[in-house]
This record gives C-alpha cells, sequence and structure tokens, in this order.
C-alpha cells in the first residue's frame, strides 16, 4: 500500500424526547412519544503522519486501516464478489480502486467518508487486477478472457483495449515514468505495452520455444501469475507456476536472474527497488535481494522526459530517428 495523507471519523448522536400530544377531535387520539434524534456528522480527518492499509474480502467487502494502530476506520460494502484487487492513486487524493469477480471496477473517495463514487463496467467477466499510472490520470486493469482495458480516470471512460494476449490477464504495473505498462498472463508471457498507442514494446516468454495461441490459451503449466516494475524503470520480476521467479531487464530477453519459488501468487519491489516481496496462496511471504544496477544518464533522462510527455508529444519534436527510438523504448 502507498503512503497516503489520510483523515478520521467522528460521529456525535444527541437523542432527545418529545411528547406527543393528542389532537383535539371529536375522537381523541391517546398521548403518543416520537423520537427525535439529531445527529451532528464530522467528516473523516486522516492524521498526516498515518499509514492506510486496505484489504479486501471474500465477501465483497473493503476495510480501511490504520497500519500504526491497528483501528479499523472504514467498511467499505458495494462488491458482490470476491474483490481481488486494490490500488490507490498515486497523487494522495485518498480515490482507491477495486478489482472484483463480480466483473467490475469501484472507485472509492476516502475524503468524502469512502463513499462509492463511479463503477466501471465494461468487462464481460472477473476482473483480476488494476494499476494506476504514476500521475493517476490512466488506470489499467486487467481479467479473464484475455481484456487489458485502460481508462481515463479524469472522466471514467475507457480509452481502449489492449489485444494480444491468449489467455486470461492477471497483472498489471505501469512503469515508474509511466511510459510502460506490464501484464502477465496465463498464456506464459508478459508483454510490456506502449500504454499511450497500444504497441508491444517487449515479449517476456516463460515457456521455450514459445506456445501456439491454442496451447497458450489452455492449461500449459507455466501461467504467469504476477508482475512487477522495479523503480528504476529498468527491471521487472515475474512469477509463474513453472515454480521459479524471475527478474528481467527491459532491453533483453532473457531473464538476468532467476530463482527457485513455489505457488507463487504476487510480488512488489521494495521502495528503494533492493528487495522483492512474494507471497505464496498458503499465506507466506519471502524476500530477495534484486539485481543492483546504476542507471545510465541516458535513461534517468529518458525517464524524466517520458513523464511528462507521452509517446505522441515525443514524436512530434525535431530530433534524430536513434534519439526518438530511444525516447520509445525501442532500443
Amino acid at each position: 500500500m502507498r503512503k497516503q495523507k489520510k483523515r478520521n471519523v467522528s460521529i456525535h448522536m444527541d437523542v432527545s424526547f418529545f411528547p406527543f400530544w393528542e389532537v383535539k377531535d371529536s375522537s381523541p387520539f391517546p398521548e403518543k412519544q416520537s423520537r427525535c434524534v439529531n445527529i451532528e456528522w464530522h467528516r473523516f480527518r486522516f492524521g498526516q503522519d498515518q499509514l492506510l492499509l486496505a484489504t479486501g474480502l471474500n465477501n465483497g467487502r473493503i476495510k480501511i486501516w490504520d497500519v500504526y494502530t491497528g483501528k479499523l476506520l472504514l467498511n467499505l460494502v458495494d462488491h458482490v464478489e470476491v474483490v481481488r484487487d486494490l490500488t490507490f492513486a498515486p497523487d494522495g487524493s485518498l480515490i482507491l480502486v477495486s478489482a472484483s469477480r463480480d466483473k467490475t471496477l469501484r472507485v472509492w473517495d476516502l475524503k468524502d467518508d469512502g463513499n462509492m463514487m463511479k463503477v466501471l463496467q465494461e468487462h464481460q467477466n472477473w476482473v483480476y487486477s488494476c494499476a494506476f499510472s504514476p500521475d493517476s490520470s490512466m488506470l489499467c486493469s486487467v481479467g479473464a478472457s484475455k481484456t487489458v482495458f485502460l481508462w481515463n480516470m479524469d472522466t471514467y471512460t475507457m480509452i481502449r483495449r489492449l489485444e494480444g494476449h491468449h489467455h486470461d490477464v492477471v497483472a498489471c504495473d505501469f512503469s515508474p515514468d509511466g511510459a510502460l505498462l506490464a501484464t502477465a498472463s496465463y498464456d506464459t508471457r508478459v508483454y510490456v505495452w506502449d500504454p499511450h498507442n497500444g504497441d508491444i514494446l517487449m515479449e517476456f516468454g516463460h515457456l521455450f520455444p514459445l506456445p501456439t495461441p491454442i496451447f497458450a490459451g489452455g492449461a500449459n503449466d507455466r501461467w504467469v501469475r504476477a508482475v512487477s516494475f522495479s523503480h528504476d524503470g529498468l527491471h521487472v520480476a515475474s512469477l509463474a507456476d513453472d515454480k521459479m521467479v524471475r527478474f528481467w531487464r527491459i532491453d533483453e530477453d532473457c531473464p538476468v536472474q532467476v530463482a527457485p519459488f513455489s505457488n507463487g501468487l504476487c510480488c512488489a519491489f521494495s521502495t528503494d527497488g533492493s528487495v522483492l516481496a512474494a507471497g505464496t496462496h498458503d499465506g507466506s511471504v519471502y524476500f530477495w535481494a534484486t539485481p543492483r544496477q546504476v542507471p545510465s544518464l541516458q535513461h534517468l533522462c529518458r525517464m524524466s522526459i517520458r513523464r511528462v510527455m507521452p509517446i505522441q508529444e515525443v514524436q512530434k519534436r525535431p530530433v534524430p530517428s536513434k534519439v526518438l527510438e530511444f525516447l520509445s523504448y525501442r532500443v
């Protein structure tokens, strides 16, 4: 979970009782009493140093916790199936998006007492995962039936569907500059896309030779379960059912490091990129030291440019073709 600026809630209720006197009429009413409830509502005020944790449950509920105190702050109710994934907007707005087996994504505003503000409904089957772009302007959601959707989070409309996978897509993650999007699928592949035009830039295979679409679309013992970008933007980690965790460089076809790992379910890099944490189906968590490399000055410049400039804007600049290819992550 990301560190956010949070707020707390208190509800104060003053309850008083007033008699209801009989009405002067030919048939008098008996004396009654009615409860008058005066409710004073205070919005959540999260502390500056609070750290929030969001958890999704099998019954569709979402719970928001204070990590330091263990206190339950909010209980969000609207999904009718298992909540598969949760992601906070990186801009500190306290917008939370949830992905569920009920075929929907739901957008929650924790600053508005956790109110559910939008339902995204283009998926026709289970939604497995979702991820915000670093600037919070775009959301990726992936699910069953080969689906990869990109959403505009200002208008809550779908931008495009990315076509290429041959099986359920179960995980996604943006690069730190937002120029790349990695998706993991049961088709044995991790694709790295340009989310701004839908092009596939890289393909990391977990079965060699790469299976045909028919074989990749079935049981193949190489289902890729998770994918995560490192914070330097140079490496991608993946977990697959072949009992391996792999580390890839974005400019190489083969993994730079492989380690044995069974029952992998999810993974994430530490903030400084030095450690990868991975969770398993049985609830265990494992940690690995990651490949370390000092990013080149060219790569750092590329990330700085692509943080503020999508590929369409880059292509308008009068730069040499080799520079354009580099800025487009094509070399």
